[in-house]
């Protein structure tokens, strides 16, 4: 029999795991097997910077976890886990996607975003998405378009009456 002090700690680690998934708008299970530790050093400090981090956790504790939500991962929840926690939604699925491309050994296998289970092809649809900035560049670039034909119709008018 478990010591009440051993269960308490396991009670702790389950809340705060769930806690976690509830205030991350992106999360993000995949296997870390075969990386260095400065690779997952490199990769830690990366999701930093886009307001995300990584834990490991044993996966009964994340199990439990994810049946108090209501999800069910029970077959990606076998060998080596981590987990990325994410506050934004698009940044840091970009770069565990990015930082997946450029390392053969880690493997992204299923994703939480906004609470509903989403699989690898649902993950690669959302790194796709330009950044805030790079789609701002591609309006006013839409725009720009328009003004442009605009100054062009206008002018061959505007040569048409001179003649």
């Amino acid at each position: 029999m478990a010591s009440t002090k051993i269960l308490d700690t396991k009670k702790a680690i389950v809340s705060e795991i769930t806690d976690k998934l509830k205030n991350s708008e992106s999360v993000i299970l995949f296997e870390y097997q075969g990386l260095t530790v400065s690779e997952v050093s490199e990769l830690r400090k990366t999701l930093r910077e886009t307001n995300a981090e990584v834990k490991v956790y044993k996966n009964t504790l994340l199990k439990r976890a994810l049946d108090d939500m209501n999800l069910n991962l029970d077959s990606f929840l076998e060998g080596p886990n981590a987990v990325m926690f994410g506050k934004n939604l698009l940044e840091p699925i970009k770069a565990i996607s990015e930082f997946a491309k450029d390392h053969d050994k880690m493997k992204i296998r299923v994703g939480i975003i906004n609470g509903q289970t989403a699989d690898l092809t649902v993950i690669k649809e959302y790194a796709s998405i330009p950044s805030y900035e790079g789609l701002l560049t591609m309006l006013a670039a839409g725009m720009m378009e328009h003004v442009r034909n605009l100054a062009i119709g206008l002018n061959l008018y505007a040569e048409k009456l001179e003649n």
